[in-house]
């Protein structure tokens, strides 16, 4: 067997030196990772590792009790020379199958599988979906998200953690917040105590702080965990949770604390999503918090905070946005949000849940967003995305002030110029880019004009990317009005991807995101489509892996 050769041959370490019963192996850890054989066939078992008598984690997880589909692995460096007693309600023959070592199984192939995003971030293995706690702190971007460490459909979640220099290129740490008695672990943020008003301070070290959503099936309640050494390790707070709002509201949905500092009023501020919108509540210490006021009309996945109106710092605005991507521009005096406009979109498709760092250096002065994009991998080990990080802005618009997005500047280092045109009929266009149609990266920026009032855009392998219908007002079935509604011109900031597809229109007024659909049967490759069409404007880029 795979696993007798491994113990045998390779010399690995399993330490299963006896069994409380035929449903249990004990295990003295000696490696880096556990690996544990994944059949998306198999029923999910409850998982359960003990430490001296003692739970140290629950998990569902598919064991395969025969060939595995995939291996998924947990890290368990901090448990090294313990020894761990693993005991499932499932189809206990997988258990035989774990093993331990300081490599994860199947390590030769990661990032380079044929399904793996090649500029997103994804997880080694597992399932992903929103993100939290994202900050900057002494030259690392953290990005925490909610991820199911063992298997590729949602279930156990728990924050995982990667560390960026750049929000591009991406180091996947061990994860950090797992389920407990309180509940899995939901989404929330995290902030920097520089003034120690939690009390976790250790001497000139403030505390990351992260606030999150203990979830059980009968409620959803607020929690704090801390860290002291950049994020890698946590501790709880002891007398959590910190608000139990099910009674207020009479409902389980009261989620995902978005916490921030508000200088004018020097105390912290929380967004938590609770029924039917957005509820504010103030605390000076992040522990006591109090109610003050609601906003209806968002659904998840809060955010709230101030921009420049045309880079103008002496004249700014409120933004609240929710997990389906609308927002509402306002005015907040600390306690309460006041619209100031209907709801709005800039952006649609596969994201969702986006969020916006934390503690961004003032000399930066840059909002910028990341959200999950709802794509899968075929045949993958792993599942979800996150899409390209997103600097938004606050502009004068025909129809007043509204938000755009383009991708950060550090993206731009990723894409190498390949070839620029001008002024090319659609037949031309589509001779210059044959030779790109099989690329499995690639970027391109264009802009159309057309002659006539319908539909118009480019397609790959008869997939629409862009598809401008000038006559209903619509950029891939969704409404959208240019500012210059005389103009026949429409021009597109496109990123291709293995598994994903990324558009920015009209320089971030409007951006939309989809699953790449990867016919083998379709060989027509990029293709302008429309009547008459010209292309004004048509640039190429190659693109750099991220994870090379």
């Amino acid at each position: 067997m795979k696993n007798t050769i491994k113990i045998l041959g390779i010399g690995i370490l399993l330490s299963v030196f006896q069994t409380a019963n035929a449903e249990d192996i004990t295990i003295r850890i000696t490696s880096k990772y556990l690996n544990l054989p994944v059949s998306q066939k198999q029923e999910r078992g409850n998982m359960k590792f003990e430490i001296g008598g003692k739970t140290e984690r629950l998990f569902k997880i598919r064991l395969a009790g025969d060939t595995p589909e995939y291996w998924v692995f947990c890290d368990v460096t901090a448990l090294k020379g313990k020894t761990i007693k693993i005991s499932y309600d499932g189809k206990s023959s997988g258990l035989q199958k774990i093993y331990q070592n300081d490599t994860i199984e199947g390590h030769e192939g990661i990032y380079e599988e044929k399904n793996r995003p090649q500029f997103h971030f994804t997880s080694r293995r597992g399932w992903i979906n929103d993100p939290n706690g994202l900050i900057f702190y002494e030259g690392e971007y953290h990005l925490f998200y909610q991820h199911n460490p063992y298997e590729r459909e949602w279930e156990n979640m728990s924050w995982g953690h990667a560390v960026s220099k750049d929000m591009i290129h991406w180091q996947e740490l061990p994860v950090a917040l797992h389920p407990d008695e309180l509940g899995t672990m939901f989404s929330g943020s995290a902030v920097i105590d520089y003034n120690n008003t939690a009390g976790f301070n250790k001497g000139g070290t403030p505390a990351m702080i992260a606030a999150y959503t203990a979830n059980t099936a009968d409620k959803q309640t607020q929690c704090i965990a801390y860290s002291l050494d950049k994020g890698r390790t946590w501790t709880k707070y002891s007398k959590n949770p910190v608000i139990d709002s099910k009674a207020k509201w009479n409902s389980v949905d009261t989620r995902d604390p978005r916490i921030f500092w508000y200088k004018p009023g020097n105390n912290w501020v929380m967004v938590l999503n609770e029924r039917d919108g957005h509820s504010i509540y103030n605390s000076k210490n992040l522990l006591d918090w109090t109610f003050e006021s609601h906003t209806t009309g968002f659904w998840e996945c809060p955010d709230l905070f101030e921009l420049p109106i045309d880079g103008d710092k002496t004249k700014t605005k409120w933004v609240m946005y929710g997990a389906s991507n609308t927002y509402m521009i306002g005015s907040f005096d600390g306690k309460k949000f006041t619209p100031e406009t209907g709801k709005h979109y800039y952006v649609t498709g596969s994201i969702y849940a986006a969020q916006t760092f934390s503690n961004m250096p003032e000399s930066d002065g840059r909002r910028i967003q990341l959200g999950w994009g709802r794509i899968s991998h075929e045949g993958m080990p792993f599942n979800g995305m996150m899409l390209l990080p997103t600097e938004l802005k606050l502009k004068t618009t025909k129809d007043g002030v509204r938000m755009f997005s383009e991708p950060v500047k550090e993206a731009e280092a990723l894409f190498i110029p390949s070839n620029k045109w001008e002024k090319l009929t659609a037949s031309d266009a589509n001779d210059k880019l044959k030779t790109y149609g099989g690329s499995d990266k690639l970027r391109i920026k264009t802009r159309i004009k057309l002659s006539h009032a319908t539909s118009a855009g480019l397609s790959l392998n008869g997939q629409r990317l862009l598809d401008y219908d000038m006559n209903f007002n619509l950029v891939n079935g969704v409404f959208y009005s240019p500012q210059d509604m005389t103009s026949m011109e429409i021009s597109a900031d496109i990123y291709i991807d293995r598994t994903s597809v990324e558009v920015f229109i009209d320089g971030g007024a409007y951006s939309y995101s989809m699953q790449r659909k990867l016919d083998a049967n379709n060989k027509e490759g990029l293709h302008f489509w429309g009547t008459n069409i010209s292309v004004e404007a048509l640039e190429v880029f190659s693109v750099k892996s991220i994870w090379k």
